[in-house]
């Protein structure tokens, strides 16, 4: 059996790869740590290894794969803003999952949203005290308003279809608008100036890293909601925090964090975060800030599972490599894999 390093182990990730993996022949050797480069020294011996979106995946990471006989780095995420592909190039072949489920994001999206405007969080501790007064659990109807969101992918996508299913009025950015579908597009100004509820559910690149920042936020309505099931780093977090104290931003749901790396998926309830930002951000009564879990559901989590199995096994077989992503890749499309039908 090959044996496959697995970083950043959680009980919920092994659920599935240990019901999936013995069928592809694999071996899993779970690893409580994450993927940095003291880590990756731990995954010698082993045929390849999997890693997640808050692994720090440096050029000393990656040598530290190489050198311990590592040449294929199947994530178990969409996202890849943590891979320095530049240093990957013609040594590690890496993959991703594009798709696992956009219904869990979504949905997750519309929970935070009205979990945030109904209060349900803070009416579910006052029951639990045999508190039932309502003052200061008071709402606004979904219905009839307008919400902008940015990102009309898959997930994108399927969060409009619920918003119009409780009577939004929806409205959209997309510097690649979709063709097939009856969005209404409008400019990022225009979206920052009309919407009542701000939804982002784009990948973070250089163009859209801090593209929620305080010129943004400027153009917005007073009292806007925002939501971010994407990447944390869309937000300029210091510039949201200032926004949320004029009370510019009437609300803020969060499920990603531009620092979370150092914080998410651990448990410091015990322990005095250092991040002032994230701190005050959780104690704002109209924050709500959830451990990157959107994607958290078993069917998901099984798709994941899949995916990335089905990913080494090309590898190992010398299959195409549907899923994998490199430095040429990002170069607008510029890998050629007539050939080889991968990377390099």
């Amino acid at each position: 059996m090959r044996k496959i390093a697995f970083y950043d182990a959680k009980p919920y990730d092994r659920v599935w790869f240990d019901a999936h993996a013995p069928e592809y022949g694999f071996e899993m050797k779970y690893l409580e740590n994450r993927l940095t480069a003291d880590t990756a020294v731990l995954s010698a011996g082993c045929d390849a290894a999997v890693a997640f979106v808050n692994d720090t995946v440096d050029a000393a990471a990656l040598q530290g794969l190489f050198d311990g006989g590592i040449r294929m780095l199947a994530m178990r995420c969409a996202g890849y803003n943590n891979i320095d592909f530049k240093a990957a190039y013609g040594k590690i072949h890496i993959a991703r999952v594009p798709a696992y489920s956009p219904y869990a994001v979504a949905e997750h999206a519309m929970a935070l949203l009205l979990t945030l405007n109904r209060k349900t969080h803070r009416a579910y501790i006052r029951t639990r005290d045999f508190n039932f007064s309502l003052n200061g659990l008071t709402g606004f109807d979904l219905h009839g308003k307008t919400v902008g969101v940015v990102g009309t992918g898959k997930i994108g996508r399927v969060f409009i279809d619920i918003c119009r299913g409780f009577g939004m009025n929806v409205i959209a950015y997309d510097p690649y608008p979709a063709q097939d579908a009856s969005i209404g597009y409008v400019s990022l100004e225009e979206l920052w100036a009309q919407a009542d509820v701000i939804s982002l559910h784009c990948p973070l690149t250089r163009d859209t890293r801090h593209m929620v920042n305080a010129a943004s936020l400027a153009q917005m309505k007073n009292g806007v909601v925002l939501l971010n099931t994407s990447r944390g780093a869309l937000i300029d977090s210091e510039a949201l925090l200032e926004a949320i104290k004029t009370k510019k931003v009437g609300g803020a749901a969060l499920d990603v964090y531009e620092e979370e790396s150092e914080v998410f998926f651990e448990d410091f309830s015990n322990t005095i975060i250092a991040d002032d930002v994230l701190s005050r951000l959780i104690s704002m009564p109209n924050v709500i800030v959830t451990s990157h879990q959107a994607f958290l559901t078993n069917e998901a989590l099984e798709n994941i599972a899949l995916t990335t199995l089905e990913n080494l096994r090309q590898y190992f077989d010398g299959d195409e490599m549907k899923n994998e992503i490199c430095y040429q890749c990002q170069k607008k499309g510029t890998c050629d894999r007539s050939v080889t039908k991968r990377c390099f």
